[in-house]
């Protein structure tokens, strides 16, 4: 038995690596779908609570529109 070059070794290395991550694929592939769906969905740019003060403020506004609507159409 000869000795191992490095090209050999780091072709097995890589090998076992590329076996492992696709067992743990395999093997967590409904728990990753979840959260790989879930990271898709999200929207880094989106603010839930800016979102929320965007809605209360545009719910104002169409407040006072619909008030001053009914004192205009009752003069």
């Amino acid at each position: 038995m000869g000795k191992a070059s490095g090209t050999k070794q780091v072709a097995v290395v890589f090998g076992a690596l590329a076996v492992g991550w696709l067992a743990i694929e395999l093997a967590f592939k409904p728990f990753l779908d979840k959260a790989r769906a879930a990271m898709n969905k999200s929207d880094p740019a989106r603010d839930p609570d800016e979102d929320d003060a965007v809605r209360a403020a545009e719910a104002a506004v169409k407040a006072a529109d619909t008030a001053a609507d009914e004192a205009s159409g009752t003069l």
